[in-house]
């Protein structure tokens, strides 16, 4: 049959269409028009579909696949978040301090001394406190943003700026730490604790913010991903990419979901339905954002029982009914949550709280499920709840001889319990993997290479990290492409006719080559929408 009209692009290459009734032989090549795929099939089944102004790229050796989705990410706050020196690669608070004076040397006396992605680990056993922030910065106010960013160190001149005494007290969780006489150290523990510094620092210019959010996008296309679920909806989120999209389009598609923070007035739930459905191109603010606890690192988890320090004993939540309510209301009005649950009591509870809904009306996720119970393993199951987890930060920021902070706090026990993502698959639990970018990198392949091997893919003398709970090639593809959808109520991440042509292109087959290989793989082509994104010959060339 001939076509009605020509395509605009063909791509030819061997096809992964992750479709469950795929045929034994890969697809050719795959056509598009007009944002769709029109055909898949063997290069001269999709002859008819090239005219005269078709673009055909020849892709040998090439893998197309369905566009890859990275489940959590945050954007918009994230150009705050990555403000000032990177200190995600100081293994030393040494090294903190080198990078820090580099840092200082590069700005204007008064400024204010800035860096994120600080590791809990430079401190060894020494409390966390902001010596070296006031040994670097003297009478300049500095901040700075741990990797998770639930937490940051402010200096002392920082706190002065800010009225910080350390008595203050929140809605929820967090908290100011204070040493044996009552004086802030600098360590400021969750949201409401951070902004009490984030609010007098000097803010980016709303045209910076725009241009900045576009670039964080573009990379994020360039590492393979076509779409990004974003776990929050910053107070100037949809006024930026109306601004982008004034111009230009996205780089990648963004499913925007806004926080109900512990201790919201249950009203909230209003406000957050009106949002729903409020969309742009390609960009829509579709689910709630919620949170049960904290981090395992700074001792705001929920544990049943105290970390190895004494911490980690309670909600974020100081009543956790509150959560309850909550959800029970967004389920009644037909709105998809997802859930930060981090510790084992944490997330007991939130999947003992889908499993009460009598008649759920959306989905419910779990995010980051990083130490679970057996127990909680099987209300799982029966809640019918779904599952999102980020295989870097079991490999980037834990060890398997159990020296990292992440695994002293919860003991040998509970580390042994992390990150069960064979688990959660086996048991029959959608799983979508992702980064929670700027907490780890943004990094198609090394999202896939990890969730494999349970160690850095770049560092071959790693241990693995819990090496039963590796997931294999093809359940970590599914966690890019199908699962992201499958796990939010939707369906997608499957190259079929009709579907939208969002595809991802790599140099290799992530489905038959080593994991350590796949970790050093090459994007050739994001594509979004039938229009090509990034173009990684062109780019050489």
């Amino acid at each position: 049959m001939t076509p009605e009209r020509a395509a605009d692009i063909v791509l030819l290459g061997a096809v992964v269409t992750m479709a469950s009734d795929a045929a034994a032989a890969d697809p050719e090549g795959v056509a598009i028009a007009d944002g769709e795929v029109v055909a898949l099939g063997t290069r001269s089944a999709l002859e008819p579909y090239i005219g005269e102004a078709t673009r055909v790229i020849e892709l040998p050796g090439a893998v197309i696949l369905p566009g890859f989705v990275d489940s959590h990410i945050h954007p918009v706050f994230g150009i705050d978040l990555t403000r000032g020196a990177d200190l995600s690669r100081c293994r030393t608070l040494a090294e903190v301090e080198e990078s820090l004076r580099a840092e200082a040397s590069g700005s204007a006396k008064g400024e204010w001394l800035l860096g994120w992605g600080l590791d809990p680990n430079v401190f060894g056993d020494d409390p966390v406190s902001n010596a070296v922030l006031d040994d670097v910065a003297g009478p300049r106010p500095a901040f700075v943003r741990f990797f998770d960013a639930h937490a940051a160190l402010a200096s002392s001149a920082a706190l002065a700026l800010a009225g910080v005494e350390g008595g203050e007290e929140f809605t929820d969780g967090s908290r100011v730490v204070t040493d044996e006489a009552g004086r802030p150290t600098g360590y400021l523990l969750e949201i409401q604790a951070i902004h009490l510094v984030e609010a007098v620092l000097p803010p980016l210019s709303f045209d910076s913010r725009a241009e900045a959010l576009y670039d964080v996008l573009l990379h994020m296309a360039r590492a393979g991903f076509t779409s990004g679920q974003v776990q929050d909806l910053a107070p100037d989120a949809i006024e930026l990419l109306q601004t982008i999209e004034s111009t230009r389009d996205l780089p990648i598609r963004l499913r925007m979901s806004p926080w109900f923070v512990p201790g919201a007035p249950f009203e909230e739930v209003s406000r957050l339905a009106a949002l729903q459905g409020v969309r742009g191109r390609r960009w829509v603010v579709e689910g709630v954002k919620m949170m049960i606890d904290g981090t395992i690192d700074n001792g705001t988890a929920w544990l049943h029982e105290p970390d190895c320090l004494g911490e980690s004993t309670a909600s974020l939540w100081l009543d956790p009914d509150q959560y309850r309510h909550a959800l029970g209301e967004l389920d009644r009005r037909g709105i998809p949550t997802t859930t930060h649950a981090i510790g084992d009591a944490g997330i007991d509870f939130v999947v003992r709280a889908i499993d009460a809904l009598a008649e759920p009306t959306a989905t419910h996720r779990i995010e980051h499920i990083e130490t679970m119970t057996d127990a909680a393993l099987a209300v799982f199951v029966s809640s019918r709840a779904t599952a999102s987890m980020q295989p870097t930060h079991c490999t980037l920021f834990t060890r398997a001889d159990g020296s990292d902070n992440w695994s002293k706090r919860l003991g040998a026990e509970r580390a042994q319990r992390g990150f069960r993502t064979q688990d959660l698959v086996r048991a029959g639990i959608p799983l979508a993997l992702g980064s929670d970018w700027p907490v780890a990198p943004s990094d198609a392949v090394g999202i896939l290479a990890d969730a494999q091997l349970r160690r850095p893919h770049g560092d071959a003398d790693a241990a693995p990290i819990n090496p039963d709970q590796a997931l294999d090639a093809m359940e970590a593809l599914r966690g890019l492409t199908v699962e992201p959808y499958r796990t939010i109520g939707q369906t997608g991440g499957v190259l079929h006719i009709g579907a939208a042509a969002d595809i991802t292109v790599l140099d290799r087959d992530p489905r038959t080559v080593t994991p350590e290989s796949l970790g050093e793989a090459v994007v050739l082509l994001t594509v979004v929408a039938g229009r090509i994104v990034v173009d990684a010959e062109a780019v050489a060339r």
